[in-house]
């Protein structure tokens, strides 16, 4: 029985690992201690397997936006935008972050209302996907001032895919002149 010399008895052929790839997370939250929660999500995040860093921003608070726009009256949110350095593969990183929502009393009732923990894969790479299950990029990430400018912060170079530089989306965004 022949066996490859270079390895060691008993061991099995070198895999290929995959690549690292850079995703960006957006975290949100309005309903209960949301600086605590959002901390634990980050903590999770670190502790997920095929992870290799997880650099996140600082929270920014922002008015609810709901269905018919921005509602004052709804509890605001707390945000940030995470960083993710992973070899895991788009749709089980997003499995991940729902299982994370879940542990934090997620629970979809209503499109876009209040909730405990919020987590959007806002970009993985340069993946494009238009399947059902993950649209990537996120498709509204480049209209919402609280994924862009916590994502500014921790990336001051940062490209959404498709639709240009993230500081020229923001300016755009606030009508400002690039």
């Amino acid at each position: 029985m022949s066996r490859d010399l270079a390895r060691p008895l008993g061991s099995a052929p070198a895999r290929e690992r995959p690549a690292a790839v850079a995703a960006v997370v957006a975290l949100g939250a309005n309903l209960g201690d949301r600086a605590a929660t959002l901390a634990a999500a980050v903590h999770e995040l670190e502790r997920l397997p095929l992870t290799e860093d997880v650099t996140c921003s600082r929270p920014h608070e922002s008015v609810a936006v709901k269905l018919d726009g921005p509602d004052a009256d709804a509890p605001a949110y707390l945000n940030a935008v995470a960083l993710v350095t992973t070899r895991l593969a788009p749709t089980v990183l997003l499995g991940y972050l729902q299982a994370i929502e879940e542990h934090h009393g997620r629970v979809r009732r209503e499109r876009w209302g209040d909730r405990t923990l919020d987590l959007d894969l806002i970009a993985y790479g340069d993946v494009r996907s238009d399947h059902p299950r993950l649209v990537l990029p996120h498709p509204r990430a480049a209209e919402r001032d609280f994924v862009l400018v916590p994502w500014l912060e921790v990336d001051p170079d940062a490209v959404l895919p498709g639709a240009g530089r993230v500081d020229a989306l923001l300016s755009r965004l606030r009508g400002e002149r690039a």
